[in-house]
């Protein structure tokens, strides 16, 4: 999905270290560090990774990016629960030569 949306390959493959990789922006890595906050079990969301947000997004773009971040969730729970088999679409579509 994300290389269609143009996101490189290079940027998809760092995505396990966006937390050190010069490839993501302080923006990029706040929300991804959000999105990690709510999906590990057992973590919270600090107050200052909350804080940190509000400087990049707006209570709108906060309260999307939490509902798709917490239907992810639910949905891979859910699948995992009923062992729902994954349909690949994680996978690149290989590009046209």
């Amino acid at each position: 999905m994300g290389s269609e949306l143009g996101v490189s390959d290079e940027k998809i493959d760092a995505l396990p270290h966006y937390a050190t990789s010069a490839l993501y922006s302080d923006r990029e890595r706040t929300a991804l560090e959000f999105a990690d906050a709510m999906t590990i079990t057992g973590r919270e969301v600090p107050d200052e990774l909350f804080l940190r947000l509000l400087t990049f997004f707006d209570d709108d773009a906060i309260i999307e990016l939490t509902a798709t971040v917490g239907w992810e969730n639910a949905s891979s729970k859910f699948n995992r629960a009923l062992r729902v088999p994954s349909q690949g679409l994680w996978k690149r579509k290989p590009r046209p030569e």
